[in-house]
């Protein structure tokens, strides 16, 4: 029947920074999923859900599959993605389409586990200049496995992510919608501060400090159309906060003014932002700490 619903889950799963996030973003056409360029910038799983033309798809973004889990908060980040090899309907596997890694082989091994189709993505070909490579790429990426569908894209420029979606819809089972046709994420409003904060962090500072820091919401209201947001920075040593912190405070107060802009872009009004760095030495060894943080 032409008005027949479709609806399902859909992981993006991979490695670390192959543009899962930015994948998810095109798609939705807003920015629910912070984007870095150092890996494991996504931490939570986050629903991004679009609905249209009868079809509802509940996109899953995932931290990235790593190997090098040392830490508690690894531990579970790669805990996090792994549980929706088996609770979805369809998976994307996306990688660069410029290199594989050990880490790609990982997530390979992973999904030979899987019942449910896998659409390979291979992002960034608007990398590779010579085009006629791109066949044989294909071809060769094709003999790792039985994929449902192989789609060359770049997210960056929006190249054929319309394609990669019409195949997406192909792949759904016929059932009812999950949720409201209007909503977009689960995750509340509270969350996205707490991530905007986080990847302003991510991009301003540099080496390991960003690994070590955790953000968490202690106040959110609105009054006359004005948002007011206390905001905690979570780090494990005092080094990490004097870098965060900056000379004269100058790194702190630019975090605030970036994350101010996107905030007041996304909620549409005046935002009055407040950032407090606090010392906790450890958390991401401590499966309770994480639990308290929202992991």
């Amino acid at each position: 029947m032409e008005n027949e619903r479709h609806c399902g889950y859909v992981a993006i799963l991979g490695r670390p920074n192959v543009g899962k996030s930015t994948l998810l973003n095109s798609i939705l056409r807003k920015k629910i999923s912070i984007t870095s360029d150092k890996p494991q910038t996504t931490r939570h799983q986050i629903l991004g859900i679009k609905t249209q033309n009868n079809v509802q798809v509940v996109y899953v973004d995932t931290p990235g599959i790593h190997k090098q889990a040392k830490t508690a908060i690894n531990r579970l980040m790669n805990r996090a993605a792994m549980t929706m090899i088996y609770d979805v309907d369809l998976i994307v596997f996306m990688i660069d389409a410029k290199k594989w890694t050990s880490e790609d082989e990982l997530v390979l091994k992973l999904l030979q586990k899987a019942t449910c189709p896998i659409i390979l993505a291979l992002n960034k070909v608007d990398l590779i200049k010579d085009k006629t490579r791109l066949l044989s790429i294909i071809e060769s990426f094709s003999k790792k496995m039985s994929f449902a569908e192989i789609v060359p894209l770049s997210v960056k420029k929006n190249i054929n992510v319309d394609a990669l979606e019409k195949y997406i819809n192909q792949h759904l089972p016929k059932q009812d919608y999950f949720f409201p046709e209007d909503q977009i994420t689960d995750r509340d409003e509270r969350f996205l501060v707490s991530e905007i904060v986080r990847e302003k962090l991510m991009r301003m500072t540099g080496k390991e400090v960003p690994y070590g820091i955790a953000v968490t919401v202690e106040s959110f209201e609105k009054k006359d159309n004005v948002l007011h947001v206390n905001v905690i920075i979570w780090v494990e040593r005092k080094g990490q906060k004097i870098i965060v912190i900056g000379k004269k405070g100058e790194g702190l107060k630019e975090i605030g003014k970036q994350a101010r802009l996107d905030l007041e872009r996304h909620f549409r009004c005046k935002v009055f932002l407040g950032l407090w760095v606090k010392v906790k030495a450890g958390w991401t060894q401590d499966e309770k700490t994480l639990s308290k943080l929202g992991y």
